[in-house]
């Protein structure tokens, strides 16, 4: 990504190459990959802080939790793939 941006900001014809290259379903696919692990580890570490504070230690809270990370995880990756395709 350092590469694409410096060879964005070094000319215009750089920046329309990059462009293009961003555009393409492959990058797309891949950048939402990437957004969609980030989503869920995000998620995944506010139950872990949730936690740390007391909130959902049983076993049943455990199961819970997890579900309910699931759950938030699906929609935001689906609401990142609206918003990168």
């Amino acid at each position: 990504m350092l590469y694409a941006l410096g060879k964005s900001l070094g000319s215009e014809e750089g920046f329309a190459e990059v462009k293009a290259t961003l555009t393409s379903p492959l990058a797309k696919f891949v950048a939402w990959g990437l957004l969609s692990a980030l989503l869920y580890h995000l998620v995944a570490g506010v139950r872990h802080l949730i936690m740390d504070m007391g909130i959902g230690e049983t076993l049943e809270g455990g199961r819970l939790g997890s579900k309910i990370i699931i759950a938030v995880s699906v929609v935001l990756i689906v609401l990142a793939g609206v918003w990168i395709w």
